[in-house]
C-alpha cells in the first residue's frame, strides 16, 4: 500500500485532515502513527501519520476477519484469553490509543502483550495505567468461572524490566536491614509488586518480610534476623535514598548548599584550618588575639581573658 504523511496539531487533527484529502472514511483508510507531537514551551513539534487506501479486497477482509472474531467469541467454545483480547481491542478503539492486543500464552494463566505507537498511553505513571488495564482484563477473562484465573497484560516488557528493578531494590533493602539490625518499610505497592518483593527475599537468609497497612496503601516491611529493638518503628526505605539526593545536590564538592565557595571552606571545598581565617582588629587585654568565626562555629571564642568569672 501507498502511505502519504500528513500532519496536525493532534494525531487525531492529522488523521481527519489525511481523510478529508484522501475522501476517504476511517473504515477505507489504514493508518500508521509516526509521531505524536509535543507542546514545548516556545514551539510545538506536529504529529505526524501515515494513512494508505485499502482496497477493497483487503476491506473484505478485514470485515470478515472482525466478523469471524466477533461470532468465536460470542460461541460458548470461545477461550478466556481470546474473549479478553476482543474486550482490550475495543477498550483502546473507546480510548483512541492506537495499540495492537496479541494473546501470547493461555494455559494457568492468561499472557497478553499490547504494542503501541505512544507505550506511555498503555504503561501511565509507574505502570498505573497497565495495572488498570490488566485488572479490567482479568474481571473479564473470570467472567462466569468457579475459579480464578489469573491475567497478565504486559506493554514492551514493562513487566520483566520492573520485576529486575524490585530484585535489585529488595537485596538492597535486604542488605541495609541486616547491617544497621532495624526494619525498613518500602513505599505502598500493588499487590502484583509486593509478591515480587516476597518472592524475592523468601529464600535470602538474614530477612523476613510482611505486608502490613490497608490497600491501596499496603506496604512490606522487611525484618532482619539481627533485629536489635523489635519495638522500634521501621524505617522508611527513602530516607536513604533522600540522604544520599540531599548530599549530592548540596552537601559535597560542587553542590548548592555548603558548596566549594561555601563560608569557611577553600577553593577544594575543605574547610579552613583557624589559622587561615582573618584575625579581628582588636585584642584581648593581654594582648591575644580572638579570631572572627563564621556562622557554623555558633559564636565559639578563642583568645585570653584575664576575668575568673568570665
Amino acid at each position: 500500500m501507498n502511505y502519504t504523511e500528513f500532519t496536525g496539531k493532534t494525531v487525531k487533527d492529522a488523521i481527519e485532515k489525511g481523510l478529508k484529502e484522501l475522501g476517504i472514511t476511517e473504515e477505507q483508510a489504514d493508518v500508521r502513527v509516526l509521531d505524536e507531537g509535543k507542546k514545548k514551551l516556545f514551539k510545538s513539534i506536529p504529529a505526524r501519520v501515515e494513512i494508505a487506501i485499502l482496497d477493497n479486497q483487503t476491506q473484505e477482509n478485514t470485515k470478515e476477519n472482525s466478523a469471524c472474531v466477533c461470532e468465536e467469541t460470542a460461541k460458548n467454545g470461545a477461550t478466556d484469553g481470546e474473549r479478553t483480547v476482543v474486550f482490550l481491542e475495543g477498550l483502546f478503539k473507546l480510548l483512541n490509543i492506537n495499540a495492537c492486543t496479541e494473546l501470547v500464552a493461555e494455559g494457568e494463566k492468561v499472557e497478553i502483550n499490547v504494542t503501541a505507537a505512544n507505550t506511555t498511553a498503555i504503561i501511565g505513571k509507574h505502570g498505573a495505567m497497565l495495572d488498570a488495564i490488566q485488572t479490567l482484563a482479568g474481571a473479564v477473562a473470570n467472567t462466569g468461572r468457579d475459579d480464578y484465573k489469573r491475567v497478565v497484560v504486559d506493554c514492551e516488557n514493562y513487566r520483566e524490566n520492573r520485576e529486575a528493578t524490585l530484585n535489585k531494590l529488595s537485596e538492597n533493602l535486604a542488605q541495609k536491614a541486616i547491617r544497621l539490625g532495624k526494619k525498613i518499610q518500602l513505599e505502598p505497592m500493588n499487590p502484583y509488586e509486593r509478591r515480587i518483593i516476597h518472592a524475592a527475599l523468601s529464600e535470602r537468609e538474614g530477612v523476613s518480610t510482611v505486608s502490613e497497612g490497608k490497600e491501596p496503601n499496603r506496604y512490606i516491611v522487611i525484618v532482619p534476623d539481627n533485629l536489635e529493638d523489635p519495638d522500634a518503628p521501621a524505617i522508611p526505605a527513602r530516607n536513604e535514598r533522600d540522604r544520599r539526593d540531599r548530599r549530592d545536590r548540596g552537601y559535597n564538592r560542587g553542590g548548592r548548599g555548603r558548596n566549594d565557595r561555601g563560608r569557611g571552606r577553600n577553593d577544594r571545598g575543605h574547610k579552613k584550618p583557624y589559622g587561615d581565617r582573618k584575625p579581628s582588629s582588636s585584642g584581648s587585654a593581654t594582648g591575644g588575639t580572638s579570631l572572627k568565626v563564621d556562622s557554623d562555629f555558633f559564636g565559639i571564642f578563642l583568645g585570653n581573658s584575664n576575668s575568673d568569672n568570665e
